[in-house]
């Protein structure tokens, strides 16, 4: 009876985290690849979930080593594509993690003042690049970068990856 009563109360709270999830989202969502782009071993991808009101929600999700500390890889959203030099950053991210390898963000009004919809991702020319840190030498180290929007489906190649600069 004990173990019934257990799994009915299971079965509910997680019923109940769905239920508010699907509240919070329209179930539109988009992944994009993002790809090795240096010697460090990092690869993965980013996922656009609409928000109910039109928001959108970027998380990135990195496949690598993991470290023990609490560093963190800046990341930021840009336009035009990967091997674009000094392109302009439409939205810092939120950094992600160093030890869980993630991050999720809020996509708020971009750089030239508009807002990202879902339905403007598929012509969006931008790109993501995730850095090794956010100042120094190192910051020219990009991890992972991808095209987003009708360039994302192009090839990718490591040896085309330009540097942006840090104009935020």
């Amino acid at each position: 009876m004990k173990r019934l009563l257990l799994l009915l109360t299971l079965s509910f709270a997680l019923g109940s985290c769905a239920d508010s999830e699907d509240k919070y989202y329209t179930g539109r969502s988009l992944e994009v690849d993002l790809f090795q782009a240096s010697t460090y071993n990092y690869k993965g991808k980013v996922e656009f979930k609409e928000v109910v009101g039109g928001s959108l929600e970027l998380s990135v999700r990195l496949d690598g080593a993991k470290s023990y500390t609490q560093d963190a890889f800046p990341a930021h959203l840009h336009f035009g594509s990967y091997n674009q030099a000094d392109a302009p950053i439409a939205q810092v991210l939120n950094p992600i993690s160093s030890n869980k390898l993630e991050s999720t963000t809020l996509l708020g009004s971009l750089s030239d003042g508009r807002n990202l919809k879902f339905d403007d991702l598929a012509a969006f020319d931008g790109h993501i690049k995730i850095h090794l840190a956010n100042e120094g030498p190192d910051y020219t180290v990009i991890l992972v970068a991808g095209n987003l929007g009708p360039k994302s489906k192009a090839g990718f190649n490591p040896n085309q990856v330009a540097v942006c600069g840090k104009t935020f």
